[in-house]
Formats: structure tokens, C-alpha cells, sequence
């Protein structure tokens, strides 16, 4: 007998998983796209997409941008950033290359994670989390950071090290050099083990 279909949708962040092949392949919930002038996010109550905020400045997203379900920013996270007081409480961001353009937020892809960014908002570690879309044409064959074009990374450290920055006062947010692909994934088994401890653990008491 053919399995019935669920009457609700998932919760992107707690319904799904981070993948089978986590955390060297994982699935990603896109949020926003290159082309997005609005900063959409994750409600986390309701799982739908909400408008966060328009975009502080000129510049694009240089790539897609989601988060990895059933990970969380917490204490474990927190211990793998210097200087960070803990992590931001939400799930962990990655950005994804894609040759061909994918032009709508709500959808699911697999990505391989070739590294990432260090990133302090406000002392809180937000990590962000780099990777290519699994089977893409042209970046497919990637699998660490070094292998990126210097171009592409360069957009990214320059678009988050913008995209909150106030007219006026301070900044909140700093950036370190990229890291490898070993240490990303240190990060993501942390953030699921911090999602596990934070939002699974009480149900097995």
C-alpha cells in the first residue's frame, strides 16, 4: 500500500534533515537568491518565508543563500570561533554556487560544502558556511575553498562584511580569512549536535 502524503508541510528547519551524506553533502533551504533586493528569512514559528529586512546597500547577494536544517548555532558552534561569546541562535547560513541561475527562494537543493567564512554579528558566531550545487556544470567538480575563483570569495567576504553596516556608528559585524573545507565541517556536525542538544534532547528524558 502506497504511503499517504502528510497533511501539513514541514517546518524547512525542523522537518527536514540536513542530508544523508552530512556534512560533507547537505541539503540546503534557500531563503534569498542573487536577485533578491529584500532580505527574506525563515519565520521560525509558522516555517513560512518573511520579509526581514530591504537591503542596506547597493550590493546583491553574490550567491545563494539559505541554511542547513536541523543545525543550530550554540555553544558547540561558539567553540570552534575566536573570540565569540556564543553562537547567534539560528540555523546555520551557507551560500552555494550555482553556474545556471536559480531565480526563486523556497526551494531545496544539494550542495557540497567546500569551506567557509568566520563571522562575528555582534560577538555572536554566525558562521557562513561555503559550498557548490551538487552535479553543477561548471563549479560541480570543486571541493575546497581553494579551488574557488578569488573573485567569487572576494564578493562574499565584501557583501557580509556590508550588508548590515549602519550609516552611521558602529559595526557589528567582522569577518576572518576563509576557511577550509575539514574545518566547515567541524562546524556542521557542531551545529548538529547543538540543534540535537537544544531542541531533541528533552524529548528522550
Amino acid at each position: 500500500m502506497s504511503r499517504p502524503f502528510s497533511k501539513w508541510r514541514p517546518h524547512p528547519w525542523h522537518g527536514l534533515s540536513p542530508g544523508l551524506a552530512a556534512p560533507s553533502i547537505v541539503n540546503v533551504y534557500v531563503e534569498i537568491t542573487p536577485f533578491d533586493l529584500v532580505k527574506y528569512e525563515v519565520d521560525k514559528a509558522s516555517g513560512y518565508l518573511r520579509v526581514d529586512r530591504a537591503q542596506q546597500t547597493s550590493s546583491l547577494p553574490p550567491s545563494i543563500y539559505g541554511f542547513i536544517p536541523q543545525t543550530y548555532a550554540g555553544p558547540r558552534v561558539a567553540s570552534l570561533m575566536p573570540n565569540a561569546t556564543g553562537g547567534d541562535h539560528d540555523p546555520l547560513d551557507i551560500c552555494v554556487l550555482s553556474e545556471r541561475p536559480i531565480t526563486r527562494a523556497e526551494v531545496l537543493l544539494h550542495a557540497q560544502v567546500v569551506g567557509g567564512l568566520p563571522m562575528l554579528d555582534g560577538g555572536e558566531a554566525d558562521d557562513k558556511i561555503l559550498a557548490v550545487l551538487q552535479g553543477d556544470p561548471v563549479y560541480g567538480g570543486i571541493t575546497e575553498i581553494t579551488q574557488v575563483p578569488a573573485a567569487l570569495v572576494d564578493r562574499l567576504i565584501h557583501y557580509f562584511s556590508t550588508y548590515k553596516r549602519p550609516r552611521t556608528g558602529d559595526h557589528p559585524v567582522t569577518l576572518g580569512n576563509p576557511y577550509s573545507r575539514d574545518h566547515a565541517e567541524q562546524v556542521i556536525r557542531a551545529a548538529i549536535d547543538d540543534y540535537r542538544n537544544k531542541f531533541l534532547s528533552s524529548r528522550n528524558d
